[in-house]
């Protein structure tokens, strides 16, 4: 028998090893409500016949959350495994401009999968800060959107740094934030394909005379935001048609513009809901996702290949929600509230996983999960130990996916664009503030909120509408919960491990508690 050379027999078993590691393509669609996917909403009205097939081959989670209910901080608790207000981000989302959010020296998910043989590709709206050059005097703002005066203080002919590049993807094409943000340009890797020339706005909703505009500010020549949801999307299949001819398992992370405002479907999608422009532009979205998953299929390596679908959060009212449910559609699909809350609208979302082989098909679980936990199951998936000083809100699902004994996630932290902390133990909710953190009725500071109790207490398996405050009635639960927040604060993790505290999350602690006592 011929014996193989040593590194020869390195070489073949690592091979073999990354063979065995599926591929993972994970899509995140923006501002997509629980209700606007029929799988999870018979009663819905849009047809998404594209991610209904994706849950009839795999499996559906009925009680998936976001970390934060609004873009920037779920976007860092999906890619880090970390709660969003463990940063100096404590409310809000950042800019197109904003400097880098992710910390230097933090594991994320991407460069975790890269170093373990992963060929890594980011496609789509970033969102989360980069270093951009910025001209002598110039600034934007570090922890909002920018202000209108800021828009031009970047030398857009220079490289970006600290990009989707320097957290572990090997290729990045896509547009630095949400598309009604500057600057209206694509960048892939360091670089804007286009420098911006002119300046320009796109209306909120197509074919709506007073519905508003995005933020004016530096375009390129030719950008037309009806273009960049199928530019992602074929960006994204060309990316998975070349990186399937390679030896080695691939990630793609795809966070779509849409159906974020701009809402402007393009013109062979309007009418098709039946509803408004929202509609129409959710049934592109599920085109866009079947793109994706043709190419899987055409590449030959669908069946090898770990496929999520999800949102960053809850749906917009920009999509008028009046208009839809006088049409008998509900994005919400019955939970309270929406992007932006507090309320289970603003951060329950649709999430599907598919993995051929592995996963039975048309499955349909009720286990917490939260986007967070895509950093644990990955890494389970693909043999990693985390470090003990990353991935600290991350819980696998790994055992959920495969129908196997393991640990579950029972509690969760939900945050709302202003700061408002939730709570969850079980089917018990506590929201930390009077009204819903966020853009729905009973607004922060608004009259409907002042004579509102400081706490909120909902038990979602008798109250899913969040409609009967049970707070006064069981002071003994508050308490537990409001405690059970402390120490997840506190100790800077909520999965087993040491502790790891720092100073913003000392502020964060102190601060939650002195609202509290408001």
């Amino acid at each position: 028998m011929r014996i193989l050379p040593l590194f020869l027999a390195v070489f073949l078993s690592a091979f073999a090893s990354a063979a065995e590691k599926p591929n993972i393509v994970f899509i995140l669609a923006d501002d997509l409500g629980i209700g606007d996917v029929r799988c999870f909403n018979p009663d819905g009205k849009i047809a998404t016949p594209n991610m209904d097939r994706l849950a009839a081959g795999g499996m559906k989670f009925t009680d998936a959350h976001t970390p934060s209910a609004v873009c920037t901080p779920t976007r860092y608790g999906l890619l880090t495994g970390r709660y969003n207000w463990r940063t100096k981000l404590q409310s809000g989302v950042l800019g197109g401009l904003s400097p880098r959010l992710i910390e230097q020296g933090r594991l994320t998910v991407a460069q975790m999968l890269k170093d373990e043989g992963y060929a890594t590709a980011c496609v789509g709206k970033w969102h989360l800060g980069m270093d951009w050059a910025k001209h002598e005097g110039k600034a934007v703002e570090e922890l909002n959107i920018e202000k209108p005066e800021q828009v031009w203080s970047v030398d857009f002919t220079k490289p970006i740094a600290n990009g989707p590049n320097a957290v572990g993807f090997d290729y990045y094409f896509g547009i630095a934030a949400s598309l009604d943000m500057v600057p209206y340009t694509f960048i892939e890797n360091d670089h804007v394909t286009k420098v911006p020339t002119k300046e320009i706005a796109f209306p909120m909703m197509t074919d709506r005379e007073n519905g508003g505009q995005t933020r004016k500010g530096p375009a390129a020549e030719g950008f037309e935001a009806v273009d960049v949801l199928p530019t992602l999307a074929g960006v994204a299949s060309g990316w998975i048609t070349t990186a399937a001819k390679q030896k080695r398992p691939f990630f793609l992370y795809l966070p779509l513009n849409a159906p974020h405002t701009p809402i402007n479907p393009l013109p062979e999608w309007k009418g098709k809901s039946g509803l408004n422009a929202y509609g129409d532009f959710v049934m592109q979205v599920d085109a866009a996702v079947g793109t994706v998953l043709a190419a899987l299929d055409e590449a030959g390596v669908a069946k090898d290949t770990l496929v999520v679908l999800t949102s960053d959060n809850g749906c917009s009212p920009q999509a008028k929600f009046d208009e839809l449910r006088a049409k008998g559609h509900d994005p919400s699909a019955g939970f309270r509230g929406h992007k932006a809350d507090i309320f289970e609208g603003g951060h329950r979302v649709p999430f599907i996983v598919r993995w051929p082989g592995k996963v039975k098909p048309g499955a349909s679980v009720a286990d917490i999960v939260c986007l967070t936990d895509f950093m644990a199951t990955a890494a389970e998936i693909a043999g990693v130990k985390i470090p003990a000083n990353a991935a600290e809100d991350s819980v696998s699902f790994l055992p959920a996916l495969l129908g196997t004994d393991g640990p579950k996630r029972t509690t969760l932290v939900s945050h709302s664009i202003n700061g408002s902390f939730a709570i969850r133990d079980g089917n018990m909710k506590l929201c930390l503030c009077a009204g819903s953190g966020g853009w729905s009725v009973p607004k922060p500071g608004t009259p409907a909120e002042k004579d509102l109790p400081a706490d909120q207490l909902y038990d979602l398996a008798a109250d899913r509408a969040e409609s009967k405050n049970l707070a006064a009635e069981k002071p003994d639960a508050v308490k537990r919960l409001s405690e059970l927040l402390d120490k997840t604060i506190a100790d800077g993790r909520s999965t087993p491990g040491a502790p790891q505290k720092n100073a913003v999350e000392i502020r964060v602690r102190k601060e939650a508690k002195a609202a509290r006592k408001r």
